[in-house]
């Protein structure tokens, strides 16, 4: 079947598409699922143009990314990522600022990732700053503060390859060396995080009714993946919360007391926990390969892993597979015995 020029689905709403008066793109919806009244109305404005009675175009206002990123933030309150999103706009609207979003191109993005790469970032740091400027694009023409155009210049541009393999995580020797070395209020912190795999950001903004000491589990409502996640407690865990000061007036599980609000960050206190305990190379977000690294290496299976973690597919944690070479092995052993009555060990002695 031919396809008709001008005339395009999205979604299940029909949609036509010509060169108006000016020569500009025109796209408008005919708000209809029915692709005759699109056809209609694309002749209708065809001929209205070419009989100089073409109706009049809201022309968009020259925002600029400052502004785009001022409704962006009021917008983006309501998610739990807020910080993490705004800590990254606020550092593309020092470069972006009084930029007009119909200036946006593939060349200057490409110039933003290369300056990044010499400036000693991550490809993976860039790379979510491109991830949160196509989001805003996106909104942008929803909020009609920029042309379809531009986002589609935007979304032209290539994530720069990460390197996603490093998997570095702490011996059990680490773990009980750098809970010693934390100050008293970092301490829970990182026992939670070593004992549940949860992110600094769900650990931060935990709050008391979101723990059920008596049934034995945390309960994370929003997660990053979208689904609701249950957390089982265990001992140690449940003796580290039970140690902590629980003020009625403040929901938070961990909170600094002289505001009463709950920690923002606790990079520098980690940072200095980590020199003490002679521990290099280490981020925050490591307790969470080692809470994963260690159940893998004591023969937990990776679903029970991938649940745990919140993973939204499996094959996320398969990157920790290597660590439980011991137990896929004891894995196929079972069904040799099952199936031959002898065990691998047993066949190759023989």
């Amino acid at each position: 079947m031919v396809k008709q020029r001008g005339i395009y689905k999205r979604g299940n709403i029909w949609w036509v598409r010509y060169a108006g008066p000016d020569g500009r793109i025109i796209r408008i919806s005919s708000g209809s699922t029915s692709k005759k009244e699109a056809e209609a109305l694309l002749v209708s404005r065809k001929d209205a143009k070419n009989k100089g009675k073409h109706p009049e175009i809201k022309r968009i206002e020259n925002y600029t990314f400052a502004e785009l990123a001022e409704k962006f933030l009021i917008w983006a309150e309501r998610y739990r990522s807020f910080k993490s999103t705004q800590y990254m706009i606020n550092i593309l609207v020092q470069t972006f600022g009084n930029l007009p979003l119909r200036n946006f191109n593939p060349m200057l993005i490409d110039e933003y990732q290369t300056q990044g790469l010499k400036d000693g970032l991550k490809p993976a740091t860039i790379n979510r700053r491109l991830g949160i400027l196509k989001r805003m694009f996106a909104k942008a023409i929803e909020w009609e503060m920029v042309e379809e155009e531009a986002l589609k210049k935007i979304r032209k541009i290539s994530p720069l390859k990460a390197n996603n393999k490093r998997l570095r995580y702490l011996s059990k020797e680490e773990c009980q060396a750098l809970i010693k070395a934390c100050d008293k209020h970092l301490k829970p912190i990182v026992v939670t995080a070593l004992n549940t795999g949860m992110r600094k950001g769900e650990i931060l903004s935990l709050k008391w009714d979101q723990v059920d000491l008596r049934h034995g589990f945390i309960l994370l409502d929003v997660t990053k993946s979208g689904e609701r996640r249950e957390i089982p407690i265990n001992q140690t865990l449940r003796e580290t919360l039970q140690s902590l000061t629980r003020r009625l007036d403040i929901p938070f599980v961990f909170y600094d007391p002289a505001t009463g609000k709950a920690y923002q960050d606790v990079k520098r206190s980690f940072h200095s926990a980590l020199r003490r305990a002679g521990i290099k190379d280490f981020h925050f977000h490591d307790l969470r390969h080692t809470f994963a690294s260690q159940l893998v290496m004591a023969g937990i299976d990776l679903t029970t892993v991938s649940r745990l973690l919140g993973h939204e597919d499996v094959k996320m944690t398969l990157r920790y597979s290597h660590l439980a070479p011991s137990h896929i092995a004891n894995a196929v052993d079972i069904l040799d015995k099952t199936l031959t009555g002898k065990s691998t060990a047993q066949k190759l002695h023989n």
